[in-house]
């Protein structure tokens, strides 16, 4: 009885200092979380963080920047899609028709990216993607204006991805073809292979010692054995 008084007379020390607090009905702890995961994801997919600053709605990705992450993490697994290398680069201007071969050549993509790009990196980023596909631009339609000739450029990578070559054929050797030809080899070697071409296992490795008592080419091996275990047709004996 005792320990039920002092926790009544706690209550009330309690709800005197905080008259309002027997008005709002306590939440259980499992909304109290629903709500903070649904803020959370909420600012996540606005672009914003809770409690930091940041944009209200998310950062659109234009088609010509998505080609670029497409074209900067190819044949790279370690690559992040924020910058490209020069082999890449190459590779975007061939598979989007940038290169002609009149106007813009391997030659001028390469000094394009060597001029774009800060000394000390190997890379280029978007924002120099942009400016070397602006001077190939220039340069491939030199009849329009620039902003115009961008437009061109950009619409030839927009939305396009690495062309995947097929498998390289191998190239038939005369060399190799003789190495390879079981027909024409000599000596132990063609005994170890078939008149097909197929090897002979153990039997063209090992000489195997006849044991069945017939003469080395005898043609009429095995009539003898047939001939004695012929049936006899229900003959008598």
């Amino acid at each position: 009885m005792a320990d039920q008084k002092v926790n009544l007379d706690d209550f009330k020390v309690q709800t005197a200092k905080h008259p309002n607090m027997g008005s709002a009905p306590l939440r259980p702890h499992t909304e109290q979380s629903k709500d903070r995961l649904s803020k959370r994801l909420s600012t996540e997919s606005n672009g914003t963080s809770e409690g930091g600053a940041g944009s209200s709605t998310p950062v659109e990705v234009t088609a010509l920047e998505e080609s670029f992450r497409r074209f900067a993490i190819h044949g790279d697994t370690r690559a992040t899609g924020k910058d490209m290398h020069g082999k890449n680069w190459s590779k975007l201007c061939k598979d989007c028709g940038v290169i002609d071969g009149k106007n813009i050549t391997l030659t001028d993509v390469d000094i394009v990216f060597s001029k774009v790009k800060k000394k000390s990196c190997r890379t280029i980023t978007y924002d120099e993607f942009k400016v070397a596909l602006g001077e190939l631009a220039r340069k491939k339609y030199k009849e329009k204006p620039g902003e115009e000739a961008e437009t061109e450029v950009f619409q030839l990578i927009e939305g396009k991805a690495p062309v995947i070559a097929g498998v390289t054929r191998a190239v038939a050797s005369p060399t190799v073809s003789r190495l390879t030809d079981p027909t024409k080899f000599t000596g132990s070697h063609k005994e170890r292979f078939d008149n097909t071409g197929r090897g002979k296992g153990k039997a063209g490795r090992v000489d195997m010692v006849d044991t069945s008592g017939y003469v080395s080419g005898y043609k009429h091996r095995g009539s003898y054995e047939k001939k004695v275990n012929k049936p006899t047709d229900g003959k008598p004996m």
